[in-house]
């Protein structure tokens, strides 16, 4: 049994015993993420590229648990966070190749993928040496562009598709500090199809290497619904995999994981486990990440 296989067993055993478990992680060779210096954008270039995240909005939505659950939902991404961000600097004896490209999916659509994007990049950029940057690439169902009121924005199909337009005409500032967010872009008729082209692979090596401090984090379409969000995770060094407590089924979880390249670190958070007796009742989260050898 590979340790991918028993990451799903010890998964299932969790969710049956109402509680969370550690699993495997597959490791890659040891290698650095390379970088490039980037040419400074214009006053007028920082201007236009801004966006207001408007927070209130965002806990509106659920997006950060009750005052009394915070310091632990905070906790909770620290856990999440550390081992991402110590595989993708290479601090440890495990760092991975491409390891600051961090691919969030989910295997099928509402598992809440995006209310971790959006969590993990909002703790991440609390980081005292690290800029992240958020790419929607769920361009078919862009949740993360339209809960942001970016709709009309220029964005990633636009880049792929139009060689006028650069990523420097669709990154935006947020007054978020180090926080970057690409959005999804305008519709396109063979949207799919452009996360598989060749461009999308010159995107994401230009979005790596740009910055050595920058941690890339895709919020990716469903690994079942769609075979191009299989092509990405090749690109990326991460995977961390979204699955709803006693909601996703676990067929699919582990049909999700197949599609995954063992190579890859994959890590699994098990989302909306609200534990036992008088604990939170939303907004719970907890990592699954750690490591099992041999």
């Amino acid at each position: 049994m590979s340790s991918i296989e028993r990451m799903v067993e010890k998964l299932k055993l969790s969710t049956s015993n109402g509680g969370v478990q550690r699993k495997a992680v597959e490791r890659k060779p040891v290698g650095k993420t390379p970088s490039s210096a980037s040419p400074g954008r214009t006053a007028k270039q920082r201007e236009a590229g801004f966006t207001h995240i408007d927070m209130g909005k965002l806990e509106n939505f659920g997006f950060f648990a009750p005052p009394q659950d915070r310091a632990k939902l905070a906790e909770e991404y620290r856990r999440i966070k550390r081992p991402l961000l110590s595989n993708a600097f290479g601090k440890t004896a495990d760092a991975v190749e491409l390891g600051n490209v961090i691919m969030v999916a989910s295997a099928m659509s509402g598992e809440g993928k995006t209310f971790n994007t959006i969590n993990l990049a909002l703790s991440m950029a609390n980081e005292m040496d690290i800029t992240v940057l958020v790419v929607d690439l769920d361009v078919l169902n862009p949740a993360l562009t339209r809960l942001l009121e970016l709709d009309e924005k220029l964005g990633l199909t636009d880049v792929l598709s139009d060689p006028d337009v650069e990523l420097a005409d669709v990154i935006l500032s947020t007054n978020v500090p180090k926080l970057k967010i690409l959005p999804a872009g305008r519709r396109h008729t063979q949207a799919n199809e452009l996360l598989a082209s060749d461009q999308m692979q010159r995107v994401t090596h230009e979005l790596s290497t740009r910055y050595p401090d920058r941690i890339v984090i895709f919020d990716a379409p469903p690994l079942l619904l769609t075979s191009e969000a299989n092509v990405v995770a090749g690109l990326v060094g991460q995977v961390l995999l979204i699955v709803e407590a006693g909601e996703t089924p676990q067929n699919a979880v582990k049909e999700a994981v197949a599609l995954l390249d063992e190579r890859k670190v994959i890590g699994i958070v098990l989302n909306k486990y609200k534990g036992s007796g008088n604990g939170p009742q939303y907004g719970s989260y907890y990592a699954a990440y750690g490591e099992e050898q041999g």
